[in-house]
């Protein structure tokens, strides 16, 4: 089989097209044809700084989509021709979803609901997860569905992001008034396009006051991508016993944290992280971003604010490069023929 892969750390010109034997699935697994991959930064962060575990050799990749054509002793629920995508793939693994098959655990295989494509499927693993996560993170909610945040009110930083597209079309699908905060127009009409209610330039006058201005009362949950840079705002938008969910160090990798704001709110700050979420928690992510995929409530392209990035299997140095100089919308890979 076709893979891209890479045996020393650095620079995206590291990767190398090779021909790899086609792995066989063990007791508990499937093996994956896939036809989509999707590249997020943990990908490229992975393979610049190392932290790949004791491989000699790593076909990148968390995410993709396609269709499972081997399964191993011991699986129930998933057959030959069945249709999935799958979520953290190259976690503690060598193959990821750079590769024409990728052998996995079924606790990482996901029905892709019918109708949906591959394209979605490939961008749903780390994106949607996370963002359901953040969205559940806070003390009202923890679990999605149609109306599960009704009267609520979540503040999405970076909401062009795909975690942050993520995330504004799963609270708006569970009932929430959705704000976002950007940084110029082309991505407000993203974020619009998404389902947010409204959008704040926050390089525009007083984020602060915009936001409180739209949300007189507070929001209930911020869902926050740069900590370090936007707490001491996220402090003074939230309610009483309000919520910031964060999941990357954008901006810095150090936060100060104003300790009589946040307590005097009963404040509560909840890291993320997909790789130590659990099983539990991955689980209920799954199930509820399925419902909102079946009932088309998540979606790509440029009509959802997503729009999408091909790259050929044997161009993931390109795909990779994209993400890292921060495309906005989806970098996929096409891996194979539908």
């Amino acid at each position: 089989m076709r893979a891209v892969t890479y045996s020393e750390t650095g620079h995206s010109s590291v990767l190398r097209l090779v021909d790899r034997d086609r792995p066989e699935p063990g007791e508990g697994e499937v093996r994956v044809r896939l036809v989509r991959a999707g590249v997020n930064p943990t990908d490229w962060k992975f393979r610049a700084n190392g932290m790949n575990g004791p491989y000699d050799e790593v076909a990148p990749g968390q995410d993709g989509a396609g269709v499972i054509d081997a399964v191993g002793p011991g699986v129930a629920g998933f057959a030959e021709g069945d249709r999935v995508w799958v979520l953290l793939a190259q976690s503690g693994r060598w193959l990821g979803t750079a590769a024409e098959h990728t052998v996995q655990p079924v606790e990482r295989v996901v029905h892709l609901p019918v109708g949906a494509s591959y394209d979605l499927g490939a961008s749903l693993g780390v994106p949607a997860v996370t963002a359901h996560r953040a969205l559940t993170a806070g003390e009202d909610v923890t679990r999605l569905s149609p109306g599960a945040m009704s009267g609520m009110t979540v503040l999405v930083a970076g909401g062009a992001g795909a975690v942050g597209n993520a995330a504004i079309q799963l609270a708006r699908w569970a009932g929430a008034t959705v704000l976002t905060t950007i940084s110029s127009d082309e991505k407000a009409a993203l974020a619009v396009a998404a389902g947010a209610h409204q959008s704040v330039n926050y390089r525009v006058g007083d984020p602060v006051e915009a936001i409180r201005t739209l949300c007189p009362e507070g929001v209930d949950l911020v869902v926050e991508v740069a900590l370090a840079q936007n707490l001491a705002l996220d402090v003074e938008v939230l309610r009483n016993r309000g919520t910031i969910a964060y999941y990357a160090d954008n901006g810095g990798s150090e936060a100060t944290v104003p300790v009589r704001g946040t307590f005097a709110k009963n404040l509560r700050l909840q890291g993320l992280l997909l790789y130590t979420l659990g099983a539990d928690l991955l689980e209920a992510a799954t199930l509820d971003v399925n419902a909102a995929v079946s009932n088309g409530a998540l979606r790509v392209g440029d009509d959802a604010g997503v729009p999408l990035h091909h790259f050929p299997l044997e161009d993931l140095a390109g795909a990779h490069d994209a993400v890292e100089q921060g495309a906005v919308g989806k970098v996929l890979v096409d891996v194979s023929e539908e």
